[in-house]
């Protein structure tokens, strides 16, 4: 079974954690490591000629460009994770069209190739936003990875499927929506799919779980930032809770990707998807 493997370009200061303690007009101030980071991280996935998804966020493009052409030479596939990383609740249709556009064109200009793939910021389709995939189909996109089918305090739709559909639109349009991944345990789905999961989890659960999907039929989507495998970022002033969140055993996010990813066959969305 042929698994989807995925990269949220973002860098350190641009996550939802320090929306609060980093304003958007300080970001060109701070320091980017996103650049070595992602370098980091191909390196890792052409050792074992593994491509992936990697969506990147526009802001990032704009400034790195060259970045976006690393990414794609390495034959990986490059979509989109909108321009700003502003949730899709705190903007109007309108506002979320227009980055995404923004976005979308950032990356078919330094590419010359067409996007057809979104995820959005903080897995932000949520009940309230579902019309977002309106606005996506309008902008070409074929496919989205934004939802999250579990309970969460800050996204999630835990009765939508867990594994890809399609969302009927209008016109007789369609757009796949591929739910990232999560494990049935008691009733209850139980994220596994990357990010602070697979830092939390022992490595011995994440491997069971993906096992278990891929044993019923179905592929499992992952998803990695590139701050995840970068232990020396700068540290935070914010709540305990958050610091949790966002530092919990990022010295063990490279060995469980590299075990990941020998231990079970990956590629990008659009493969797995067959689009």
């Amino acid at each position: 079974m042929l698994n989807a493997l995925s990269v949220d370009v973002e860098d350190w200061f641009q996550v939802t954690n320090f929306e609060k303690v980093i304003d958007r007009d300080q970001w060109d101030l701070c320091e980017s490591r996103v650049v070595p980071n992602v370098q980091k991280i191909l390196d890792i996935f052409t050792a074992r000629d593994v491509r992936a998804t990697f969506f990147i966020l526009g802001w990032i493009a704009e400034r790195h460009p060259q970045l976006v052409r690393a990414i794609h030479e390495r034959g990986h596939e490059v979509s989109t994770h909108g321009y700003s990383h502003v949730q899709i609740q705190d903007q109007s249709p309108e506002e979320f069209h227009d980055d995404v556009s923004r976005a979308i064109r950032i990356l078919e200009d330094i590419l010359g190739e067409e996007v057809i793939g979104y995820r959005a910021p903080s897995y932000s389709i949520v009940p309230t936003t579902m019309w977002a995939w309106e606005q996506l189909s309008t902008l070409g996109i074929r496919y989205d990875s934004s939802v999250f089918p579990i309970k969460h305090d800050r996204y999630g739709v835990a009765s939508l499927p867990r594994f890809p559909f399609t969302v009927e639109l209008k016109d007789g349009r369609e757009l796949v929506e591929f739910p990232l991944s999560s494990v049935r345990i008691l009733g209850k789905n139980i994220p596994i799919a990357g990010g602070g999961y697979l830092r939390l989890y022992p490595y011995w659960f994440i491997k069971w779980a993906v096992g278990k999907i891929n044993r019923q039929g179905h592929p499992v989507i992952f998803y990695l930032h590139p701050w995840e495998i970068d232990p020396y970022q700068p540290r935070q002033k914010v709540s305990l809770f958050k610091r949790l969140r966002h530092y919990t055993n990022i010295a063990a996010t490279e060995a469980k990707i590299r075990a990941l990813i020998e231990d079970f066959p990956f590629s990008t969305v659009r493969e797995v998807l067959n689009m």
